[in-house]
């Protein structure tokens, strides 16, 4: 029998990665979250330890794939839902570089203050007050506006 465990998903949301996990473990599959205690603590390091990952055994993925299509099959929209605007922008937008729809809407990181910012917070011996936003994948780490 194998009983080799293998990463079978990875999440930026905590919360996100504990519901699946829910929803295998009430199915009587196996599993359990790697990293999810710093991601929640600390969820600027999110991107640098790659997400939560949830990690399942390799005999069961293939049921675990089914379970989860079967699952997704069931959602419906209401046509009543009030669907907030960034939210549904944020969902339509994908990646310039690579065509990922991995894609949120955050501080940047690269050119995180303009010049005005940084000219006067160098003048006023302070840290720079507005930092910039942008979208950012999170398949190849591009950012964009």
């Amino acid at each position: 029998m194998n009983d080799r465990t293998v990463v079978y998903s990875t999440f930026y949301n905590p919360m996100e990665a504990n519901i699946i996990k829910a929803k295998l473990e009430d199915r009587g599959f196996a599993c359990f979250l790697a990293d999810e205690n710093v991601s929640t603590i600390q969820p600027l390091y999110n991107q640098a330890i790659g997400g939560v990952k949830l990690i399942v055994f390799e005999r069961d993925v293939e049921a675990i794939n089914a379970l989860l299509a079967e699952d997704n099959s069931l959602d419906f929209e209401s046509s009543d839902e009030i669907i907030d605007e960034e939210e549904s922008a944020e969902s339509k937008t994908v990646c310039e570089r690579c065509g990922s729809a991995n894609v949120g809407y955050g501080m940047a990181t690269e050119k995180k203050y303009s010049l005005w910012a940084t000219m006067l917070a160098f003048l006023t011996f302070t840290t720079p007050i507005k930092a910039n936003k942008c979208y950012h994948c999170y398949d190849c780490g591009f950012e964009f506006k």
